[in-house]
């Protein structure tokens, strides 16, 4: 089968390419603008992709076309459609279907799905989840959205029973609006958090609530639900009914607890001391991840204390708290890091578990620098610009990168007074920053994109301030 996959280079639709290529299909693709780490992987697999999105790839005539929810059916000032080939599809006739149903009907049936749901960690569960059951010798397929560190892809088929997906509420396609779990059918669904997000989709929380209702729905009796107890929005969701057996983590009274530091914690189950867990991960929501990881696990018959020395050969995954390189200077040197952080609550936690982090390493005077864009729909909308202060107090400076917002990023900001720092352009941003370092200096990137670059042109710039370790007068 020849499949072409519209949006290829998102990190979901990047998956689909790379688990339809090992499957033994034909896939070429297109997408605007692709960067890393999706773009490196496609070009790994040696998969033709196209940019943009023009009508003459219907000459390529696949066997179906995979829509990616970045396409619509928007128009531009002009008139004109912004995706000529998703109109040039619907005018043929041709075959097209979704990405989440198409991993339905070719990957995912007859396997043993484990779907890791919630607003906040995902991709980091998903990531230990399927490294568990590497280590257990379950030899799982997965599909991530992102890199895990552990196996150097984000997807894969996998020869055993099992296969664990990163679980998205977010819309499926143009046409089709429900959330992308719907399609998944899991025998084992992880429900690790959830708040109010999306909201170019949804409504409010409770619309959000809804969709995962929707997830619950389809474990089997047989399935287990496995569920964040410190989360009331949680709750509601099963008490709108639950059909499955339920697993809890978290809270004081729950099946799976910890005890101890989020970088070395006890595991309990059912109140008994099972395994231990010494790791390089900072932050207790890393802790909770763990915990979800674990306890879904041992719904295939993982124990708990072999899950927990697995976790301390987790590796972590691509752009979550990466260390992107290091600038010496005549002190401690500034470290740039890379975070895929971009909702109020994810860059507090990130913050917060940096923050701990250096305080347990003795480094108590090490500054916090957060450089973040506002990227995704529901901060461009400037629906949580309110809550950026608080994502931020335990940051010693602020970034923001304010191109492209509807907003005013220095009015949202303007609580953290002379701490806060706005520029419209990437440059702008390089230049604050830059001037700004110091030694010793924990430079945070934060975005769910590109970022610009920013990463790499921070080392540079850094590197050129600091030559040969002595700050360079400009």
């Amino acid at each position: 089968m020849h499949i072409h996959i519209l949006g290829i280079g998102g990190t979901f639709m990047g998956g689909v390419a790379a688990l339809a290529r090992e499957a033994g299909h034909r896939v070429t693709g297109c997408d605007a603008g692709v960067y890393p780490p999706m773009s490196d992987q496609l070009q790994a697999l040696g998969i033709e992709l196209i940019e943009g999105y023009g009508a003459d790839q219907m000459a390529l005539r696949p066997d179906v076309f995979v829509v990616g929810n970045v396409v619509s059916r928007a128009r531009r000032p002009d008139g004109s459609p912004q995706f000529p080939l998703m109109e040039a599809i619907l005018d043929a006739g041709a075959r097209y279907t979704s990405g989440p149903q198409w991993m339905s009907e070719h990957i995912l049936h007859a396997r043993h799905v484990l779907a890791v749901a919630g607003t906040h960690g995902k991709t980091t569960t998903t990531s230990m989840l399927a490294w568990l059951l590497e280590e257990a010798g379950l030899k799982p397929g997965f599909l991530v959205g992102g890199v895990p560190l552990n196996f150097g892809v984000s997807a894969r088929l996998g020869q055993g029973a099992a296969f664990v997906i990163e679980a998205d509420e977010y819309d499926t396609a143009f046409f089709d609006k429900r959330s992308k779990f719907v399609h998944y059918r899991p025998r084992t669904a992880v429900l690790n958090n959830l708040e109010f997000d999306h909201a170019d989709i949804f409504d409010d929380l409770a619309a959000i609530e809804r969709q995962f209702h929707h997830l619950v729905r389809t474990v089997p009796a047989s399935g287990r639900v496995v569920f964040n107890a410190l989360e009331e929005p949680l709750q509601r969701v099963l008490h709108q009914g639950c059909w499955s057996a339920q697993r809890s983590f978290g809270a004081a009274v729950s099946d799976f607890t910890a005890d101890g530091e989020p970088n070395a914690f006890t595991v309990l189950h059912g109140g008994q001391p099972q395994g231990r867990v010494h790791w390089a991960l900072s932050g207790m929501h890393n802790q909770l991840n763990a915990l979800a990881a674990i306890a879904a696990a041992e719904h295939l018959g993982v124990p708990v204390a072999q899950a927990c020395a697995a976790l301390g050969r987790f590796q972590n995954v691509r752009r979550r708290m990466e260390v992107r390189g290091t600038v010496p200077t005549s002190a401690d040197p500034i470290v740039i890091i890379d975070d895929f952080a971009h909702h109020p609550t994810a860059i507090r936690t990130t913050v917060d578990g940096l923050r701990r982090q250096l305080d347990q390493s003795g480094r108590l005077a090490a500054r916090i620098l957060a450089v973040f864009e506002p990227r995704s729909n529901t901060m461009k909308l400037g629906t949580m610009k309110a809550q950026l202060p608080w994502s931020l107090e335990h940051a010693d400076l602020a970034f923001c990168h304010s191109g492209a917002l509807g907003w005013d990023a220095t009015e949202a900001l303007a609580p953290m007074a002379a701490r806060a720092h706005v520029a419209a352009s990437i440059e702008q941003l390089l230049a604050q920053v830059v001037a700004a370092a110091r030694p010793g200096d924990q430079v945070l990137c934060m975005s769910n994109g590109g970022f610009g670059g920013i990463h790499q042109k921070l080392l540079d710039a850094l590197n050129q301030r600091w030559r040969g370790g002595q700050r360079v007068q400009h």
